[in-house]
């Protein structure tokens, strides 16, 4: 008789742990990112049920810190589908970021320099915890995406030649 290993089975049914739910690829390319941090985020359960759907937009999202909090605002995460208009949340309503207070008093003193913003960078489960990355960026100029844009297409003829031989 063969032997099953039940715990090969068990894990392959599993959902995936670590999921990426969204992602703001634009950040990467307005800002350059000095700093990442991941915090959880104060949500509703129609909220996480759209965003486990897919439905969220982290373009056009920054963070502010205000009386001490960590706030995330203009995030899109639509409505859910199978709920009425009364239970539902409203897509744009400000949320708060959950991290230490250590952790936020860092982020203060480095936001008092010129230039740096808070940017949500991705929203990704980690075991069943929603969890959001946000970056310390700063702006970068038009000659300073096209510099970063010749950068990364040398590198990609690089790897295309190096994968030849």
């Amino acid at each position: 008789m063969a032997k099953t290993n039940t715990k090969n089975v068990k894990n392959s049914t599993k959902p995936e742990a670590n999921r990426l739910l969204a992602d703001n690829r634009l950040a990467r390319h307005q800002y350059e990112i000095i700093e990442t941090l991941e915090t959880g985020i104060e949500l509703v359960g129609t909220e996480v049920k759209s965003i486990r759907a897919g439905q969220a937009n982290l373009r056009d999202g920054f963070c502010l810190i205000r009386k001490g909090e960590l706030q995330l605002h203009n995030v899109h995460i639509s409505p859910h589908s199978h709920a009425g208009s009364f239970f539902n949340h409203d897509p744009l309503r400000t949320r708060k970021l959950l991290a230490h207070r250590r952790e936020i008093d860092k982020l203060q003193i480095k936001l008092e320099r010129k230039g740096f913003t808070l940017i949500p960078l991705k929203l990704h489960l980690k075991g069943s915890w929603i969890k959001v990355t946000i970056g310390l960026g700063k702006g970068r100029k038009l000659h300073d995406k096209r510099q970063e844009e010749k950068k990364k297409q040398a590198e990609k003829e690089v790897r295309s030649i190096l994968s030849r031989y």
